[in-house]
Protein backbone atom coordinates (compact mmCIF):
# COMPACT_ATOMS: atom_id res chain seq x y z
CA UNK A 1 0.00 0.00 0.00
CA UNK A 2 2.85 2.26 0.69
CA UNK A 3 4.12 1.61 -2.91
CA UNK A 4 1.01 2.96 -4.18
CA UNK A 5 0.56 6.00 -1.89
CA UNK A 6 4.18 7.32 -2.97
CA UNK A 7 3.30 7.78 -6.22
CA UNK A 8 1.37 10.64 -5.68
CA UNK A 9 3.84 12.71 -4.29
CA UNK A 10 6.02 12.85 -0.99
CA UNK A 11 4.07 12.05 2.46
CA UNK A 12 3.33 14.26 4.76
CA UNK A 13 2.77 12.99 8.78
CA UNK A 14 -0.15 16.03 9.16
CA UNK A 15 -1.83 13.51 11.88
CA UNK A 16 0.50 14.52 14.12
CA UNK A 17 -0.91 16.85 16.50
CA UNK A 18 1.74 19.90 17.23
CA UNK A 19 0.53 21.09 20.12
CA UNK A 20 1.73 20.07 23.95
CA UNK A 21 -1.85 21.04 25.03
CA UNK A 22 -3.29 18.15 23.14
CA UNK A 23 -4.60 15.01 25.55
CA UNK A 24 -2.01 12.70 24.37
CA UNK A 25 -4.39 10.08 24.51
CA UNK A 26 -6.75 11.44 22.22
CA UNK A 27 -6.30 8.95 18.98
CA UNK A 28 -9.47 8.88 16.87
CA UNK A 29 -10.15 9.49 13.60
CA UNK A 30 -12.35 12.25 14.07
CA UNK A 31 -9.29 14.68 16.03
CA UNK A 32 -6.62 13.85 13.13
CA UNK A 33 -5.95 16.38 10.18
CA UNK A 34 -4.56 15.31 7.25
CA UNK A 35 -3.84 17.57 3.85
CA UNK A 36 -4.74 17.28 -0.18
CA UNK A 37 -2.96 19.29 -2.17
CA UNK A 38 -4.52 19.90 -5.71
CA UNK A 39 -3.29 21.50 -9.03
CA UNK A 40 -4.29 21.84 -12.23
CA UNK A 41 -4.07 18.97 -14.33
CA UNK A 42 -3.02 15.17 -12.22
CA UNK A 43 -3.95 15.28 -8.83
CA UNK A 44 -1.08 14.56 -5.82
CA UNK A 45 -2.20 13.33 -2.66
CA UNK A 46 -0.17 14.32 0.45
CA UNK A 47 -0.80 12.14 3.18
CA UNK A 48 -0.15 10.58 6.47
CA UNK A 49 -3.07 8.94 8.18
CA UNK A 50 -0.71 6.75 10.80
CA UNK A 51 -1.40 3.67 12.09
CA UNK A 52 -4.68 2.33 10.32
CA UNK A 53 -5.34 -0.82 9.03
CA UNK A 54 -4.80 -1.01 4.77
CA UNK A 55 -8.72 -1.40 4.18
CA UNK A 56 -9.61 1.78 5.84
CA UNK A 57 -6.70 3.69 3.87
CA UNK A 58 -7.72 2.20 0.28
CA UNK A 59 -11.24 3.28 0.95
CA UNK A 60 -9.77 6.98 2.48
CA UNK A 61 -7.36 7.08 -0.89
CA UNK A 62 -10.58 6.13 -3.31
CA UNK A 63 -12.87 8.50 -1.41
CA UNK A 64 -10.05 11.26 -1.89
CA UNK A 65 -9.21 10.30 -5.76
CA UNK A 66 -12.94 11.29 -6.39
CA UNK A 67 -12.90 14.18 -4.40
CA UNK A 68 -10.18 15.84 -5.81
CA UNK A 69 -11.81 15.76 -9.38
CA UNK A 70 -14.54 17.96 -7.88
CA UNK A 71 -12.46 20.38 -5.31
CA UNK A 72 -9.99 21.96 -7.26
CA UNK A 73 -7.22 23.78 -5.61
CA UNK A 74 -7.39 23.81 -2.35
CA UNK A 75 -5.89 26.61 0.00
CA UNK A 76 -6.31 28.28 2.99
CA UNK A 77 -8.95 26.12 4.86
CA UNK A 78 -10.01 26.83 8.52
CA UNK A 79 -12.09 24.74 11.16
CA UNK A 80 -12.73 24.43 14.60
CA UNK A 81 -13.72 20.76 16.09
CA UNK A 82 -14.42 19.63 19.55
CA UNK A 83 -11.68 16.08 19.30
CA UNK A 84 -13.13 13.00 21.57
CA UNK A 85 -15.76 16.04 23.29
CA UNK A 86 -13.23 17.44 25.37
CA UNK A 87 -10.87 19.81 23.52
CA UNK A 88 -12.20 22.14 21.10
CA UNK A 89 -9.12 22.23 18.26
CA UNK A 90 -8.04 25.24 16.30
CA UNK A 91 -7.51 23.55 12.80
CA UNK A 92 -6.05 25.27 9.29
CA UNK A 93 -4.16 24.46 6.08
CA UNK A 94 -1.54 27.11 4.59
CA UNK A 95 0.86 27.14 1.87
CA UNK A 96 4.69 26.27 1.69
CA UNK A 97 7.26 26.95 -1.32
CA UNK A 98 8.93 23.45 -1.37
CA UNK A 99 9.05 20.73 0.92
CA UNK A 100 10.49 22.42 3.58
CA UNK A 101 8.08 24.92 3.80
CA UNK A 102 5.93 23.38 6.58
CA UNK A 103 6.52 24.78 10.32
CA UNK A 104 7.15 22.62 13.52
CA UNK A 105 6.78 25.35 15.78
CA UNK A 106 3.61 27.77 16.32
CA UNK A 107 2.64 30.56 18.27
CA UNK A 108 -0.53 33.29 18.15
CA UNK A 109 0.08 36.39 18.38
CA UNK A 110 -2.55 36.55 21.49
CA UNK A 111 0.47 34.25 23.14
CA UNK A 112 2.33 37.54 23.25
CA UNK A 113 -0.61 39.49 24.85
CA UNK A 114 -1.35 41.35 20.90
CA UNK A 115 -4.89 42.48 21.66
CA UNK A 116 -6.97 42.67 18.16
CA UNK A 117 -9.19 45.86 19.00
CA UNK A 118 -8.06 48.00 16.27
CA UNK A 119 -6.67 50.68 18.85
CA UNK A 120 -4.13 49.30 21.04
CA UNK A 121 -0.82 49.26 19.71
CA UNK A 122 1.00 45.78 18.98
CA UNK A 123 4.44 46.74 18.17
CA UNK A 124 5.81 45.08 20.95
CA UNK A 125 3.39 42.09 20.71
CA UNK A 126 4.69 41.29 16.88
CA UNK A 127 8.63 42.29 18.15
CA UNK A 128 8.32 39.98 21.03
CA UNK A 129 7.01 36.94 18.83
CA UNK A 130 9.37 37.29 15.82
CA UNK A 131 12.06 37.44 18.58
CA UNK A 132 11.32 34.23 20.53
CA UNK A 133 9.42 32.26 17.31
CA UNK A 134 13.27 32.91 15.85
CA UNK A 135 14.95 31.00 18.44
CA UNK A 136 13.19 28.21 17.04
CA UNK A 137 13.27 29.43 13.88
CA UNK A 138 16.01 26.56 12.59
CA UNK A 139 14.67 23.48 13.77
CA UNK A 140 11.78 22.62 11.26
CA UNK A 141 10.66 26.38 11.13
CA UNK A 142 8.66 28.78 12.98
CA UNK A 143 4.97 30.38 11.91
CA UNK A 144 3.51 33.29 13.77
CA UNK A 145 -0.59 33.52 13.10
CA UNK A 146 -2.34 36.40 13.27
CA UNK A 147 -6.20 35.53 14.46
CA UNK A 148 -9.36 37.33 13.74
CA UNK A 149 -9.61 41.18 14.41
CA UNK A 150 -7.71 44.49 14.06
CA UNK A 151 -4.22 44.72 15.28
CA UNK A 152 -2.41 47.98 15.01
CA UNK A 153 1.64 48.32 14.76
CA UNK A 154 4.06 49.95 13.46
CA UNK A 155 7.03 48.62 11.69
CA UNK A 156 8.20 45.04 12.21
CA UNK A 157 10.78 42.69 10.74
CA UNK A 158 10.30 39.33 10.49
CA UNK A 159 13.00 36.52 9.98
CA UNK A 160 14.40 33.35 8.58
CA UNK A 161 12.41 30.37 7.88
CA UNK A 162 9.96 32.32 9.43
CA UNK A 163 5.74 32.19 8.12
CA UNK A 164 3.49 35.03 8.99
CA UNK A 165 -0.18 33.91 8.49
CA UNK A 166 -3.04 36.08 8.67
CA UNK A 167 -6.30 34.21 9.62
CA UNK A 168 -9.48 35.30 7.05
CA UNK A 169 -11.03 37.97 9.55
CA UNK A 170 -7.25 39.19 10.26
CA UNK A 171 -6.62 42.84 9.81
CA UNK A 172 -3.57 44.25 9.80
CA UNK A 173 -3.23 48.12 10.50
CA UNK A 174 -0.32 50.47 10.15
CA UNK A 175 0.19 53.13 12.52
CA UNK A 176 -0.04 56.78 11.47
CA UNK A 177 2.97 57.63 13.40
CA UNK A 178 5.73 59.11 11.63
CA UNK A 179 9.26 57.61 13.01
CA UNK A 180 12.58 58.07 11.85
CA UNK A 181 13.50 56.95 8.56
CA UNK A 182 16.51 54.04 7.93
CA UNK A 183 19.74 54.17 6.03
CA UNK A 184 19.16 54.84 2.08
CA UNK A 185 19.52 52.29 -0.30
CA UNK A 186 22.66 52.09 -1.81
CA UNK A 187 21.05 51.94 -5.88
CA UNK A 188 18.83 55.09 -5.00
CA UNK A 189 19.80 58.63 -3.72
CA UNK A 190 19.44 59.35 -0.55
CA UNK A 191 16.89 61.94 -1.04
CA UNK A 192 14.76 59.24 -3.03
CA UNK A 193 15.04 56.09 -0.78
CA UNK A 194 15.23 56.90 2.60
CA UNK A 195 11.82 56.44 4.10
CA UNK A 196 9.35 57.58 6.54
CA UNK A 197 8.16 54.83 7.53
CA UNK A 198 8.37 51.14 6.27
CA UNK A 199 6.03 48.97 7.63
CA UNK A 200 6.72 44.93 7.08
CA UNK A 201 10.52 44.53 6.90
CA UNK A 202 11.93 41.23 6.03
CA UNK A 203 15.69 40.80 7.42
CA UNK A 204 18.32 38.79 8.98
CA UNK A 205 21.66 38.46 9.43
CA UNK A 206 24.62 37.31 7.13
CA UNK A 207 27.89 37.08 7.97
CA UNK A 208 29.82 33.75 6.59
CA UNK A 209 31.43 35.83 3.35
CA UNK A 210 29.95 39.60 3.69
CA UNK A 211 28.38 41.91 6.04
CA UNK A 212 24.76 42.57 5.25
CA UNK A 213 21.42 41.74 5.80
CA UNK A 214 19.50 38.53 4.36
CA UNK A 215 16.52 36.52 5.09
CA UNK A 216 15.92 33.19 3.80
CA UNK A 217 12.89 30.81 3.68
CA UNK A 218 10.71 33.55 4.70
CA UNK A 219 6.67 33.21 3.77
CA UNK A 220 3.91 35.54 4.26
CA UNK A 221 0.13 34.12 3.78
CA UNK A 222 -2.63 33.40 5.26
CA UNK A 223 -6.71 32.14 4.81
CA UNK A 224 -7.00 35.79 2.92
CA UNK A 225 -6.35 37.68 5.90
CA UNK A 226 -5.91 41.53 5.26
CA UNK A 227 -2.89 43.78 5.60
CA UNK A 228 -4.35 47.96 5.40
CA UNK A 229 -1.43 50.42 5.23
CA UNK A 230 -4.28 53.35 6.04
CA UNK A 231 -2.06 55.41 3.86
CA UNK A 232 -4.57 58.66 3.21
CA UNK A 233 -2.62 60.29 6.00
CA UNK A 234 0.64 59.68 4.14
CA UNK A 235 -1.03 60.65 0.63
CA UNK A 236 -2.28 63.56 2.24
CA UNK A 237 1.03 64.87 3.59
CA UNK A 238 2.76 63.90 0.11
CA UNK A 239 -0.08 65.94 -1.76
CA UNK A 240 1.04 68.57 0.46
CA UNK A 241 4.68 68.52 0.20
CA UNK A 242 4.99 67.69 3.88
CA UNK A 243 7.27 65.13 3.62
CA UNK A 244 11.12 65.14 3.22
CA UNK A 245 11.38 61.33 2.41
CA UNK A 246 9.65 58.79 0.01
CA UNK A 247 6.68 57.50 1.65
CA UNK A 248 7.04 53.85 3.26
CA UNK A 249 6.46 50.54 1.42
CA UNK A 250 3.91 48.00 2.96
CA UNK A 251 5.88 45.20 2.62
CA UNK A 252 10.12 45.31 1.86
CA UNK A 253 11.98 42.24 1.16
CA UNK A 254 15.83 43.33 1.24
CA UNK A 255 18.69 40.66 0.33
CA UNK A 256 15.60 37.49 0.90
CA UNK A 257 15.80 34.66 -1.03
CA UNK A 258 13.47 31.75 -1.01
CA UNK A 259 10.26 33.93 -0.36
CA UNK A 260 6.58 33.01 -0.70
CA UNK A 261 3.35 35.88 -0.01
CA UNK A 262 0.59 34.08 -1.04
CA UNK A 263 -2.73 34.43 -0.47
CA UNK A 264 -3.64 38.17 1.25
CA UNK A 265 -5.11 41.48 0.72
CA UNK A 266 -2.86 44.06 0.40
CA UNK A 267 -4.74 47.28 0.89
CA UNK A 268 -4.33 51.47 1.10
CA UNK A 269 0.04 51.02 1.01
CA UNK A 270 1.03 54.57 1.66
CA UNK A 271 3.28 53.86 -1.30
CA UNK A 272 4.21 50.75 -3.03
CA UNK A 273 3.02 47.76 -1.68
CA UNK A 274 5.55 44.56 -2.10
CA UNK A 275 9.37 45.29 -3.02
CA UNK A 276 11.81 42.98 -3.33
CA UNK A 277 15.05 44.46 -3.32
CA UNK A 278 18.51 42.77 -3.39
CA UNK A 279 17.00 39.26 -3.39
CA UNK A 280 16.06 36.31 -5.51
CA UNK A 281 13.83 33.16 -5.34
CA UNK A 282 10.79 34.83 -4.90
CA UNK A 283 7.03 33.84 -5.21
CA UNK A 284 4.34 36.13 -5.34
CA UNK A 285 0.86 34.09 -5.55
CA UNK A 286 -2.60 34.31 -5.59
CA UNK A 287 -2.61 37.82 -3.76
CA UNK A 288 -5.20 40.89 -3.82
CA UNK A 289 -4.16 44.61 -3.98
CA UNK A 290 -6.40 47.70 -3.85
CA UNK A 291 -5.75 51.33 -3.79
CA UNK A 292 -7.74 54.23 -5.03
CA UNK A 293 -6.80 54.63 -8.45
CA UNK A 294 -5.69 58.36 -7.24
CA UNK A 295 -3.29 57.53 -4.50
CA UNK A 296 0.12 58.50 -5.78
CA UNK A 297 2.78 56.13 -6.14
CA UNK A 298 1.12 53.28 -5.17
CA UNK A 299 2.48 50.36 -7.69
CA UNK A 300 1.43 47.08 -7.05
CA UNK A 301 4.73 44.57 -7.30
CA UNK A 302 7.89 46.31 -7.78
CA UNK A 303 10.87 43.68 -8.24
CA UNK A 304 14.54 45.81 -7.68
CA UNK A 305 17.77 44.49 -8.55
CA UNK A 306 16.15 41.05 -8.05
CA UNK A 307 16.19 37.58 -9.88
CA UNK A 308 14.17 34.39 -10.44
CA UNK A 309 11.15 36.69 -9.38
CA UNK A 310 7.34 34.56 -10.44
CA UNK A 311 4.36 36.90 -9.92
CA UNK A 312 1.49 35.00 -10.48
CA UNK A 313 -2.53 35.12 -10.36
CA UNK A 314 -2.96 38.41 -8.64
CA UNK A 315 -5.55 41.00 -8.64
CA UNK A 316 -4.09 44.59 -8.51
CA UNK A 317 -5.98 47.78 -8.58
CA UNK A 318 -3.37 51.04 -8.07
CA UNK A 319 -2.59 54.03 -8.46
CA UNK A 320 0.29 53.37 -10.36
CA UNK A 321 2.17 50.99 -12.09
CA UNK A 322 0.50 47.31 -11.32
CA UNK A 323 4.12 45.79 -12.01
CA UNK A 324 7.24 47.93 -12.07
CA UNK A 325 10.32 45.94 -12.60
CA UNK A 326 13.59 49.09 -11.15
CA UNK A 327 17.27 48.26 -10.88
CA UNK A 328 18.79 51.33 -9.66
CA UNK A 329 18.97 55.00 -10.38
CA UNK A 330 21.34 56.51 -12.58
CA UNK A 331 25.25 56.45 -10.88
CA UNK A 332 23.91 54.89 -7.78
CA UNK A 333 22.38 52.01 -9.72
CA UNK A 334 25.52 52.04 -12.27
CA UNK A 335 27.56 51.42 -9.57
CA UNK A 336 25.81 48.92 -7.53
CA UNK A 337 25.42 47.02 -10.68
CA UNK A 338 22.79 44.40 -9.35
CA UNK A 339 20.18 44.05 -11.90
CA UNK A 340 16.88 42.44 -12.82
CA UNK A 341 16.23 39.25 -14.20
CA UNK A 342 14.52 35.84 -15.18
CA UNK A 343 11.26 37.53 -13.93
CA UNK A 344 8.10 35.77 -14.40
CA UNK A 345 4.69 37.24 -14.75
CA UNK A 346 1.96 34.88 -15.66
CA UNK A 347 -2.35 35.07 -15.31
CA UNK A 348 -2.61 39.00 -13.81
CA UNK A 349 -5.44 41.06 -13.57
CA UNK A 350 -4.73 44.76 -13.51
CA UNK A 351 -6.65 48.21 -13.15
CA UNK A 352 -4.83 51.09 -13.61
CA UNK A 353 -5.87 54.12 -15.26
CA UNK A 354 -3.12 56.76 -14.78
CA UNK A 355 -0.61 53.86 -15.57
CA UNK A 356 0.96 50.35 -16.78
CA UNK A 357 0.15 47.07 -16.27
CA UNK A 358 3.75 46.14 -16.87
CA UNK A 359 6.62 49.00 -16.59
CA UNK A 360 10.08 48.05 -16.80
CA UNK A 361 11.87 51.71 -15.72
CA UNK A 362 12.58 54.13 -15.31
CA UNK A 363 15.32 53.11 -12.60
CA UNK A 364 17.23 50.25 -14.11
CA UNK A 365 20.78 51.28 -14.50
CA UNK A 366 21.58 48.04 -13.18
CA UNK A 367 19.83 46.50 -15.91
CA UNK A 368 16.82 44.14 -16.67
CA UNK A 369 16.98 41.42 -19.00
CA UNK A 370 15.05 38.18 -19.55
CA UNK A 371 11.34 39.15 -18.84
CA UNK A 372 8.13 36.92 -19.43
CA UNK A 373 4.45 37.65 -19.37
CA UNK A 374 1.90 35.42 -20.70
CA UNK A 375 -2.07 35.95 -20.01
CA UNK A 376 -1.90 39.74 -18.67
CA UNK A 377 -5.57 40.75 -18.38
CA UNK A 378 -6.31 44.44 -18.31
CA UNK A 379 -9.27 47.22 -17.55
CA UNK A 380 -8.92 50.41 -18.30
CA UNK A 381 -5.33 51.18 -17.98
CA UNK A 382 -3.03 53.71 -19.89
CA UNK A 383 -0.84 51.16 -21.30
CA UNK A 384 0.04 47.75 -21.41
CA UNK A 385 3.54 47.09 -21.62
CA UNK A 386 5.82 50.56 -20.93
CA UNK A 387 9.54 50.65 -21.17
CA UNK A 388 10.96 54.06 -19.78
CA UNK A 389 14.45 55.17 -19.87
CA UNK A 390 17.03 58.38 -20.43
CA UNK A 391 19.87 59.52 -21.24
CA UNK A 392 21.86 58.79 -17.71
CA UNK A 393 20.68 55.82 -17.18
CA UNK A 394 23.12 53.66 -18.85
CA UNK A 395 22.87 49.72 -19.00
CA UNK A 396 20.00 47.65 -20.65
CA UNK A 397 16.03 46.77 -21.11
CA UNK A 398 16.77 43.52 -23.23
CA UNK A 399 15.21 40.36 -23.31
CA UNK A 400 11.95 41.00 -22.66
CA UNK A 401 8.65 38.60 -23.96
CA UNK A 402 5.14 39.05 -23.59
CA UNK A 403 2.21 37.17 -25.06
CA UNK A 404 -1.41 35.85 -24.49
CA UNK A 405 -2.64 40.14 -23.13
CA UNK A 406 -6.16 40.99 -23.60
CA UNK A 407 -6.58 44.26 -22.92
CA UNK A 408 -10.06 46.90 -22.34
CA UNK A 409 -9.82 50.55 -22.66
CA UNK A 410 -6.61 51.86 -23.16
CA UNK A 411 -4.49 54.75 -23.74
CA UNK A 412 -1.52 52.78 -25.56
CA UNK A 413 -1.71 49.22 -26.44
CA UNK A 414 2.36 49.15 -25.95
CA UNK A 415 4.66 52.29 -25.00
CA UNK A 416 8.32 53.31 -25.06
CA UNK A 417 10.21 56.33 -24.10
CA UNK A 418 13.52 57.51 -24.11
CA UNK A 419 13.24 60.73 -22.37
CA UNK A 420 11.91 60.41 -19.10
CA UNK A 421 13.90 62.48 -18.07
CA UNK A 422 13.70 62.24 -13.92
CA UNK A 423 16.79 62.28 -12.17
CA UNK A 424 17.99 62.17 -8.34
CA UNK A 425 20.63 64.45 -9.16
CA UNK A 426 22.66 66.56 -11.28
CA UNK A 427 25.49 63.65 -11.09
CA UNK A 428 24.54 61.75 -13.78
CA UNK A 429 26.61 60.78 -16.57
CA UNK A 430 25.50 62.00 -20.06
CA UNK A 431 27.49 59.40 -21.91
CA UNK A 432 25.56 56.66 -19.99
CA UNK A 433 23.05 55.49 -22.68
CA UNK A 434 20.85 52.92 -22.08
CA UNK A 435 20.53 49.73 -24.80
CA UNK A 436 16.66 48.81 -25.31
CA UNK A 437 16.64 45.57 -27.58
CA UNK A 438 14.97 42.79 -28.23
CA UNK A 439 11.45 43.24 -27.30
CA UNK A 440 8.88 40.87 -28.41
CA UNK A 441 5.05 41.28 -28.05
CA UNK A 442 2.51 38.32 -29.05
CA UNK A 443 -1.31 37.26 -29.57
CA UNK A 444 -2.56 40.53 -28.15
CA UNK A 445 -6.01 41.91 -28.42
CA UNK A 446 -7.01 45.52 -26.79
CA UNK A 447 -10.28 47.09 -27.52
CA UNK A 448 -11.27 50.71 -26.90
CA UNK A 449 -7.64 52.13 -27.23
CA UNK A 450 -6.39 55.61 -28.38
CA UNK A 451 -3.23 54.67 -29.74
CA UNK A 452 -1.92 51.14 -30.67
CA UNK A 453 1.41 52.49 -30.03
CA UNK A 454 3.65 55.27 -28.78
CA UNK A 455 7.45 53.62 -29.33
CA UNK A 456 10.05 57.09 -29.15
CA UNK A 457 13.83 55.96 -28.81
CA UNK A 458 16.74 57.90 -28.30
CA UNK A 459 18.43 60.07 -31.08
CA UNK A 460 21.87 57.98 -31.90
CA UNK A 461 20.76 55.01 -29.72
CA UNK A 462 17.78 53.84 -31.50
CA UNK A 463 15.89 50.88 -29.46
CA UNK A 464 16.23 47.73 -32.03
CA UNK A 465 15.22 44.03 -32.16
CA UNK A 466 11.13 45.12 -31.62
CA UNK A 467 8.81 42.20 -32.69
CA UNK A 468 5.06 42.50 -32.74
CA UNK A 469 3.00 39.24 -34.08
CA UNK A 470 -0.57 38.66 -34.12
CA UNK A 471 -1.38 41.88 -32.64
CA UNK A 472 -5.56 43.24 -33.07
CA UNK A 473 -6.28 46.83 -31.59
CA UNK A 474 -9.48 48.42 -31.60
CA UNK A 475 -8.69 52.11 -31.90
CA UNK A 476 -11.40 54.87 -31.29
CA UNK A 477 -12.03 58.06 -33.47
CA UNK A 478 -8.89 60.28 -32.09
CA UNK A 479 -7.15 63.27 -33.51
CA UNK A 480 -3.66 61.86 -32.29
CA UNK A 481 -1.62 59.03 -34.54
CA UNK A 482 -2.07 55.29 -34.80
CA UNK A 483 1.09 54.89 -34.70
CA UNK A 484 3.86 57.16 -33.34
CA UNK A 485 7.06 55.84 -33.74
CA UNK A 486 10.66 57.44 -33.83
CA UNK A 487 13.96 55.63 -33.02
CA UNK A 488 13.17 52.78 -33.21
CA UNK A 489 13.65 48.93 -35.41
CA UNK A 490 11.97 46.27 -35.53
CA UNK A 491 9.52 43.41 -37.49
CA UNK A 492 5.91 42.62 -37.30
CA UNK A 493 3.43 40.18 -39.05
CA UNK A 494 -0.89 40.10 -38.81
CA UNK A 495 -0.94 43.48 -36.72
CA UNK A 496 -3.83 45.56 -37.09
CA UNK A 497 -3.82 48.07 -37.72
CA UNK A 498 -0.60 48.63 -39.89
CA UNK A 499 2.31 49.07 -37.72
CA UNK A 500 4.63 52.22 -38.53
CA UNK A 501 7.34 52.21 -41.23
CA UNK A 502 10.13 51.57 -38.62
CA UNK A 503 8.78 48.38 -37.68
CA UNK A 504 7.58 47.20 -41.37
CA UNK A 505 5.37 43.95 -41.97
CA UNK A 506 6.78 40.41 -43.19
CA UNK A 507 3.51 38.53 -43.02
CA UNK A 508 5.30 35.47 -45.02
CA UNK A 509 8.21 35.79 -43.21
CA UNK A 510 7.30 36.30 -39.70
CA UNK A 511 5.43 33.54 -38.47
CA UNK A 512 5.97 34.40 -34.82
CA UNK A 513 8.11 36.22 -32.27
CA UNK A 514 10.53 34.75 -29.34
CA UNK A 515 9.49 33.48 -26.05
CA UNK A 516 11.56 31.34 -24.17
CA UNK A 517 10.24 27.42 -23.14
CA UNK A 518 12.85 26.13 -20.93
CA UNK A 519 11.89 26.25 -17.14
CA UNK A 520 13.97 28.93 -14.98
CA UNK A 521 14.79 27.53 -11.20
CA UNK A 522 11.53 29.81 -10.01
CA UNK A 523 9.36 27.81 -12.04
CA UNK A 524 10.67 24.57 -10.30
CA UNK A 525 9.60 25.62 -6.98
CA UNK A 526 6.22 23.79 -6.07
CA UNK A 527 3.65 25.29 -3.78
CA UNK A 528 3.01 22.83 -0.97
CA UNK A 529 -0.32 22.54 1.49
CA UNK A 530 0.62 22.62 5.23
CA UNK A 531 -1.69 21.69 7.93
CA UNK A 532 -1.85 22.60 11.35
CA UNK A 533 -3.92 22.64 14.48
CA UNK A 534 -3.49 23.07 17.93
CA UNK A 535 -6.39 23.63 21.19
CA UNK A 536 -8.57 26.55 20.43
CA UNK A 537 -7.60 29.25 23.27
Amino acid sequence: MADELAQFGPRVNVGSLLSSELDDKVETLATREWSFAYRNGPRRVILDFGPFDEQVLMILVLWTLVTAAFIGIAEGHRHHRRAGGATELEAFHYAAAGARGCRAHVASLTDFDGVGDGVTSNTAAFAAAVTNLSKVAYDGGAMLVVPAGRWLTGPFNLADHFTLFLDHDAVILATQVRLPPPPPSPTFSSIYFVVECMFIIVHGLFAITIASIICVAFILGGNNGTIDGQGETWWKMFRNKELNYTRGYLIELMYCKQVLISNITLVNSPSWNVHPVYSSHVIVSGITILAPVNSPNTDGIDPDSSSNVRIEDCYIVSGDDCIAIKSGWDEYGIAFNMSSKHIVIRRLTCISPTSAVIALGSEMSGGIQDVRAEDITAIHSESGVRIKTTIGRGAYVKDIFVRRMNLHTMKWVFWMTGTYGQHPDDKFDPKAIPVVQNISYSNVVAENVTMAAKLEGIPGAPFTGICIYNVTAEVVKSKKPIWNCTDVEGVSSHVTPTPCAQIPEYPDRITHCPFPEDDLPVNGVGLEECAYQRAKP
